[in-house]
């Protein structure tokens, strides 16, 4: 498995956490930044990361922020990117089950990171539903 991974300045300690919580999983990540908590524009990290996903370079993708607001509306700006703000494990459940988010927002100035790295680990064991949200789903991407 392959995960696109952004950050800005405010999501970047947790970034790095999940980039090591990942790999001890044998997971290879795809680095978009930003490198440290210098102040930037989450836009150039995000957008990035989003993309590789909607590319095929990566199967999923994690994108940090101080809220995780902006990164998702970024990230969702993006063709093929479903990309669901994740606070609590029943949100990273629903993500993958009902909405088959293949990117993720976290904010880390909002929940605790060993709550975060529990997030990942709920969304990627998840597995999508189908039946009444494929529908759904279909309609976001406008396909009915």
């Amino acid at each position: 498995m392959k995960i696109a991974i952004g950050s800005d300045h405010a999501g970047f300690l947790y970034k790095k956490a999940i980039i090591q919580h990942l790999e001890s999983k044998n997971i290879e990540i795809l680095d978009f930044g930003t490198d440290s908590d210098a102040s930037c524009d989450y836009p150039d990290f995000i957008r990035p990361a989003a993309e590789a996903v909607a590319d095929g370079k990566a199967e999923f993708g994690i994108v940090l922020g101080g809220s995780g607001n902006g990164e998702a509306i970024t990230a969702n700006k993006v063709k093929g990117v479903r990309c669901a703000l994740c606070w609590s494990l029943d949100t990273a459940k629903w993500a993958k089950s009902h909405n088959d988010a293949n990117v993720i927002a976290i904010g880390e100035r909002t929940i605790p990171k060993e709550l975060a790295l529990q997030i990942v680990d709920v969304w990627l064991e998840s597995e999508f539903e189908g039946g009444r949200h494929l529908r759904r789903i279909e309609k976001i991407e406008g396909d009915t």
